[in-house]
């Protein structure tokens, strides 16, 4: 059987992925979205808190959206009323350094208005709603679909899942060969044949491992415990003693 058709089976997915990508210590990682879904447990109830956190979160580092997402909870600011009367330089303090804050800041306070006038201070419950609010691509808008209102419209691909999708042969463009080229088309085409059980923790594993092993430059592929299935492996590793241990290191689990 062809290594690559094993590994894109939806089984060894859920479960012989699970365990290559703990070898390489991924699954014990946190992500964003754990600390976007522990919003509700601190704000019951409170849907824009994820919207704010997950908008926080595009192109910036946990640690900084988990830092400015708790200023904002200091100063109550985690309300669509609150939101909305803030000052939008005072909003510019309390997130910096997340990416784009000026921007962000705009953005939220035009969201919680939106929100408080269609909304009655609740947020969009559909992801044709919510990408028609300003800063809220697929992404953000799967991701509040998935914690704030529990229900599973798509997967959440950000970069690194975008990045190592391609890199396993997992998604190409309809009709052809080539690679996706943008994070909406991995989306759509991992739909294709992923099964919807596996749309939630496919993000939870591939962010995890894309920020320790299948990293954007110079990937550790003498580290990763799948890299005898990844037509990409050793590609783009310029460390010759990684390579060594291509089948020294990946013994069948």
């Amino acid at each position: 059987m062809n290594c690559l058709k094993l590994v894109v089976r939806p089984l060894h997915i859920g479960k012989w992925f699970f365990k290559g990508f703990a070898k390489c210590g991924v699954l014990q990682m946190n992500t964003n979205r754990f600390h976007v879904r522990k919003l509700l447990i601190l704000y019951p109830l409170r849907r824009f808190a994820v919207l704010t956190s997950s908008l926080l979160s595009s192109q910036t580092k946990e640690h900084v959206t988990r830092g400015a997402t708790q200023r904002l909870g200091e100063n109550d600011l985690l309300t669509a009323d609150a939101m909305d009367k803030a000052d939008e330089e005072t909003i510019k303090k309390l997130i910096y350094p997340v990416g784009f804050y000026k921007r962000k800041a705009s953005n939220l306070k035009k969201i919680a208005n939106i929100c408080l006038l269609k909304y009655d201070g609740d947020i969009p419950s559909s992801i044709e709603e919510l990408l028609l609010l300003p800063g809220v691509g697929p992404k953000i808008a799967h991701l509040v679909m998935i914690v704030g209102w529990n229900n599973v419209q798509g997967i959440c691909v950000d970069t690194h899942v975008h990045r190592i999708c391609n890199r396993l042969g997992w998604v190409s463009r309809p009709g052809s060969k080539q690679k996706t080229l943008t994070p909406e088309e991995t989306r759509q085409a991992l739909q294709r044949w992923l099964p919807k059980e596996e749309w939630v923790p496919i993000n939870t594993l591939l962010v995890g491992f894309g920020r320790a092993i299948c990293t954007p430059l110079r990937p550790h592929c003498g580290d990763c415990s799948v890299n005898r299935f990844c037509p990409s492996a050793f590609k783009e590793t310029s460390s010759l003693s990684s390579k060594s241990k291509r089948f020294t290191s990946n013994k069948k689990p």
